[in-house]
């Protein structure tokens, strides 16, 4: 004999999204205040997850996500002291614009997810004439310095040879060691900063 419980609305796992407005200037503590959020989310019964993007980083909008494995669990965090204290906390600081809650997987997500976005710009390429600088910088003395010891010991080799294994040799140490340790200790001058600022 089978028996089958069916799940109502209720017993669906519940996703709550919402967005808040805030000054990009006040960024460090909004991060501070939603991870304190988070944070104490999870010492509840049914937190599944939770986390938070913004769409770039000067934006003044913050989404946020927080699953809950059932509409009892979510009506135990929204009903919590904590988290009354924890929207107190951010009056003057932000503001609701939106929010929305979803039950079972309705194009949100299968399985809990606790991650925390924010992409930091990448950094400008160096203008390839410093770079080329750079390059010259170690190539110079690491090459005569393998053409007067290599080479002499290959001066009997055929001239495809002898390039052939003095590439073989130079282009590891300069790809591994020599440029690694150049980029290093002229970071400062390839990003344009002052010899002070390093």
């Amino acid at each position: 004999m089978t028996t089958s419980s069916t799940l109502t609305r209720d017993d669906l796992p519940v996703t709550v999204s919402f967005t808040r407005r805030a000054d990009p200037a006040h960024t460090r503590e909004m991060t501070a205040w939603i991870r304190a959020g988070l944070s104490m989310a999870e010492s509840f019964p049914g937190f599944l997850g939770g986390g938070w993007v913004r769409s770039r980083r000067d934006a003044d909008e913050w989404h946020m996500l927080a699953r809950f494995a059932d509409q009892t669990a979510l009506a135990g965090w929204e009903a919590s002291a904590e988290r009354q204290w924890w929207l107190r906390s951010a009056q003057g600081l932000a503001e609701v614009t939106r929010s929305e809650r979803r039950t079972g997987i309705e194009g949100w997500f299968d399985s809990p997810v606790a991650e925390e976005v924010e992409t930091a710009p990448a950094a400008a390429a160096p203008p390839r004439w410093k770079q080329a600088m750079t390059i010259w910088l170690v190539f110079f003395p690491v090459n005569l310095l393998a053409t007067v010891t290599l080479g002499a010991l290959l001066s009997d080799l055929h001239v495809v040879l002898r390039v052939l294994v003095m590439t073989a040799v130079l282009t590891p140490v300069m790809a591994y060691v020599m440029l690694p340790w150049i980029t290093a200790r002229l970071q400062w001058w390839l990003q344009g900063r002052s010899w002070r600022e390093r």
